[in-house]
């Protein structure tokens, strides 16, 4: 592979980490690569772009992000094809997003131009980090947040971009399953809010919801609608699927869920692959009246870290239903279809990977 020509400085490690670390052995989210791009924003005009060593960095105690949680962050991964390339998923749908969610908290646009070239490079300089196939894929973290030191309640003047990489492991592997709850005592978003973006805001206030719930003897909880209480949006952190009588179905995007990519994603390889699948409301009743009934067959997770993950018992509104994993389910069928795009295994054949190096 030929190093690309690069637009930033860089000043790098003297000393890589990469040796030390176990990548048959990757936690989630918690060791990082030797590197990050920082640039800034004043005045609407970007400025400082530059790739040096991940590490500490300054920043005011009365900066907006930490005084207003004027910060966010987007998520997403590259895996190894088997031609040993770098190949990431989808970039293009998280750089419109992270804009959307900037211009709800009045944030300057970062230009899609500087968002790619600052991928391109920083992935070409720590490209050494990237586990293969069957270890992992490397997480990419792009955060943005108000670094301006005054209390007035307004966006501000500055803001920092940083971009980060991880080497991360499968985030469930084997047979794991997961169980969740529904809660009326919290609300994940509600209308007019901020659940359709992708805030940092969102996901502190899950964390109480989520303990509560593993107080109970489940994972995690699944979020009901903001308004009357009734219909499932999302679950933890994941997009929300079940499947009855065959047919795939997911809550719609009505601004209190987040649109995710792998979601996106799902619907079109549901197309592909013959599956009946519906964007629709689904009430807890609805589901009760399912189980009931013999046709709830599966439910499941998407989301960046977890892609497809199986929930094997669903907590009701008092009632335990049980879902029996069977090898040859939808969600093993839509998963095994997604990685093997994602790791070039399958044909890309609606585009989407990004090969920068």
């Amino acid at each position: 592979m030929a190093t690309i020509t690069t637009a930033f400085p860089i000043t790098r490690v003297e000393h890589s980490r990469r040796p030390s670390v176990d990548f048959d052995n990757l936690p989630f989210g918690s060791i990082w690569s030797d590197h990050m791009f920082v640039a800034e924003n004043v005045d609407g005009e970007w400025t400082g772009a530059e790739i040096r060593p991940y590490g500490p960095m300054e920043i005011y105690p009365s900066s907006k992000a930490l005084q207003y949680a004027v910060s966010m962050f987007e998520g997403f991964k590259a895996h190894k094809t088997p031609e040993g390339d770098l190949a990431v998923f989808r970039p293009d749908m998280n750089q419109k997003r992270f804009n959307r969610t900037a211009g709800r908290f009045v944030m300057p646009e970062l230009p899609k131009e500087l968002f790619f070239d600052a991928l391109r490079e920083l992935l070409d300089v720590d490209r050494g980090w990237l586990p293969d196939a069957d270890q992992g894929a490397l997480y990419i973290r792009p955060s943005y947040f108000g670094t301006d030191p005054a209390l007035s309640v307004v966006s501000g003047r500055s803001f920092r971009f940083v971009l980060m990489t991880a080497p991360v492991g499968l985030y469930f592997t084997g047979s794991k399953t997961v169980s969740l709850v529904t809660t009326r005592k919290f609300v994940r978003a509600f209308p007019g809010g901020t659940g359709g973006h992708k805030p940092a805001a969102n996901y502190g206030p899950t964390m109480l919801a989520s303990q509560q719930a593993q107080q109970q003897g489940y994972d995690n909880v699944i979020w009901l609608d903001g308004h009357e209480g009734r219909y499932v949006e999302e679950c933890g952190v994941m997009n929300m699927w079940f499947v009855i009588d065959g047919t795939a179905i997911t809550p719609p995007l009505e601004g209190t869920i987040l649109p995710g990519v792998t979601r996106h994603s799902l619907i079109r390889l549901c197309a592909d692959l013959g599956i009946p699948c519906e964007e629709r409301r689904i009430s807890v009743d609805e589901l009760l009246d399912a189980h009931a009934a013999g046709t709830l067959e599966e439910a499941f997770g998407s989301g960046t870290a977890a892609t497809i993950q199986p929930i094997d018992r669903l907590g009701l509104e008092g009632t335990d239903v049980t879902l029996a994993q069977r090898p040859d389910s939808i969600a093993a069928r839509l998963k095994a279809e997604l990685y093997g795009i994602q790791t070039g295994r399958i044909e890309d054949r609606h585009g989407w990977l990004w090969r920068p190096i």
